[in-house]
C-alpha cells in the first residue's frame, strides 16, 4: 500500500475529527516545514488521586489525537510528542508546579488538560506569564470571571467548555419538561441538594437552590459531605425521614457517587435521582452495577451519540479497553485537533514566551467553529469560554451541548435523552419509583 493510500485508509477508519484530519492532511501536502521538530503537547494532568479516573482518560485522549494527527503528517510537517505531569489530584501548589515544569523542563509548545481541581485559575497563571497557549475543561466560573476582567492578561486561556452554572437551571428546566409532558409524577414538590467541597460542585448545587422556587421547588435539605466519602449512612437517613420527589447529588467523584446509589437502593425513598457528571465515567457504572440503572445524569461536555460521536466512541474503546470512558478522553481529544488546526492556520505553534506566534493562535481558536465528537466549540468572545447549547445559543451547530443521560444498562454509557436533535432515547422512570 503506498503512504497516500494508507493515509486515505486511515481516514476512513478514524473514530472522529476526521474533518480535521482531513484538513491537516491537506496542509501537510502542500507544507515545507521549515523543521522537523516535535511538537512538544504538556499535559497537566490528575493522574493519582481522588480524580485519576478522570485523568487516566485525558491522557488517553492525548495519545490517541497524537496518532491520529503524527500519522498525516503532524503540524505542518512537525511531528507531535506528549509530556506528562502529575497534578495528583491536589491543589494550586502541585498544579502550578506541574504546568511550570512542562514549561522549565519539556519546553511546551502548549499545555492541554481536561479539568484539575485548586482554584481552576492556577495554569492560568502559568500560561499567561508564559504567553503560552492552554486549553482546559475545568468547567468553571472562576475561568469566565478571570478572562472577562483581565482579557489583556488571559488572552492564551481557553475553556473549550462552558461554565458550571449552567448545570443549574438546564437541570430545573428538563425535570419541569419531564413534569409538564407527563413523563414523570412526583409525589411531591421536595428537592434535596447533596453537595461536596468543591467550588465546582458547591456553585453548582447554590444555583439549584437560588433558582428552585421559581420552578415550583421547595429545597428541603442541603447537605454538604466531605470528599472522597463512602459512608453515606448520616445522609441517607435525613432522606428517608423526610422524602423528596428529586435528589440531586453535584458532588461528582465517581466512586462516591456509586456507593450513594449502592447504599440508596437498600431502602430507597420515591425520588428521581441525578448525579452530577460522575455517573458518565464507566468507573462509575463498574463500582455501582446493577444499582446505576435508571441514574439521571448530565455534562456540558459529553460525546455525542451521533455519527462523528458513535464512531470516536467505538475507536476509543477499540484502542483502550471496554471500560474507557469517551467521555473523559474526548475531552483532551478534541482539544487537540483543535488545537492542530488552529496552529496550521496560524503557520505553525508557538513556544513558551513567543506571544507573537502564541497571539495568531489564539486568534485562529478565537474565530474558529469547530465539529468534533462532543459536538461544537465555538468560543465566546470576553470569556474565551465554549457557548452552550441551548442554554446560551438555540442553534445547535453554534454550541456545545449540554447533554441529559439516563443508564439503561449496567454494560453501557448512558443514552442521550436530551436535548433535541441529540436525543437517541426516551426518559424511563426508574424502577426504585412507585
Amino acid at each position: 500500500m503506498t503512504n497516500a493510500s494508507s493515509r486515505r485508509a486511515f481516514l476512513a477508519k478514524a473514530g472522529a475529527g476526521a474533518g480535521s484530519l482531513a484538513f491537516l492532511a491537506g496542509l501537510n501536502r502542500s507544507a515545507e516545514a521549515q523543521d522537523s521538530s516535535p511538537v512538544i503537547v504538556g499535559g497537566p494532568l490528575p493522574l493519582t488521586g481522588a480524580v485519576a479516573a478522570d485523568g487516566v482518560e485525558f491522557k488517553r485522549g492525548l495519545e490517541m489525537a497524537a496518532e491520529e494527527i503524527n500519522a498525516l503528517g503532524g503540524i505542518l510537517g512537525r511531528p507531535i510528542q506528549l509530556a506528562f505531569e502529575d497534578t495528583e489530584s491536589k491543589g494550586d501548589d502541585v498544579i502550578i508546579s506541574a504546568g511550570q515544569r512542562l514549561i522549565d523542563k519539556h519546553n511546551a509548545n502548549v499545555l492541554i488538560s481536561g479539568y484539575n481541581l485548586g482554584s481552576q485559575t492556577a495554569l492560568q497563571g502559568v500560561a499567561s506569564a508564559a504567553s503560552l497557549i492552554y486549553l482546559h475543561a475545568d468547567t468553571a466560573r472562576a475561568h469566565t470571571d478571570l478572562v472577562a476582567k483581565e482579557p489583556d492578561k488571559y488572552w492564551s486561556c481557553f475553556m473549550y467548555c462552558p461554565s458550571e452554572l449552567y448545570y443549574g437551571f438546564a437541570y430545573l428546566d428538563f425535570v419541569k419538561h419531564l413534569e409538564t409532558s407527563g413523563q414523570l409524577k412526583l409525589p411531591n414538590k421536595k428537592l434535596a441538594l447533596i453537595t461536596g467541597p468543591i467550588t465546582y460542585s458547591i456553585n453548582i448545587a447554590k444555583s439549584i437552590e437560588a433558582k428552585a422556587a421559581d420552578y415550583g421547588y421547595e429545597v428541603s435539605l442541603y447537605e454538604t459531605v466531605q470528599a472522597p466519602t463512602s459512608e453515606w449512612g448520616p445522609t441517607l437517613a435525613k432522606l428517608r425521614e423526610n422524602p423528596p420527589g428529586l435528589i440531586v447529588v453535584t458532588h461528582f467523584f465517581p466512586q462516591d457517587q456509586a456507593q450513594f446509589m449502592i447504599q440508596f437502593l437498600t431502602n430507597p425513598t420515591d425520588s428521581l435521582v441525578y448525579l452530577q457528571y460522575g455517573a458518565s465515567l464507566a468507573a462509575f457504572r463498574d463500582i455501582a452495577g446493577d444499582a446505576s440503572q435508571g441514574v439521571l445524569y448530565a455534562t456540558n461536555i459529553g460525546v455525542l451519540q451521533d455519527e462523528i460521536g458513535l464512531a470516536f466512541t467505538k475507536s476509543y474503546i477499540a484502542r483502550n479497553d471496554q471500560k474507557a470512558s469517551p467521555n473523559g478522553g474526548g475531552q483532551t481529544y478534541s482539544a487537540l485537533h483543535l488545537y492542530a488546526v488552529a496552529a496550521a492556520l496560524a503557520g505553525g505553534p508557538g513556544t513558551p514566551y513567543e506571544e507573537e506566534q502564541n497571539r495568531k493562535i489564539a486568534a485562529r481558536l478565537k474565530a474558529m467553529t469547530f465539529r468534533c465528537p462532543m459536538g461544537v466549540i465555538r468560543f465566546d468572545q470576553q470569556t474565551q469560554a465554549a457557548l452552550s447549547y441551548p442554554v446560551q445559543t438555540k442553534d445547535p451547530s453554534l454550541g456545545m451541548a449540554h447533554i441529559f443521560s439516563q443508564i439503561k444498562n449496567k454494560a453501557e454509557n448512558g443514552h442521550i435523552i436530551s436535548p433535541s436533535p441529540y436525543d437517541i432515547a426516551k426518559f424511563e422512570k426508574p424502577a426504585w419509583m412507585k
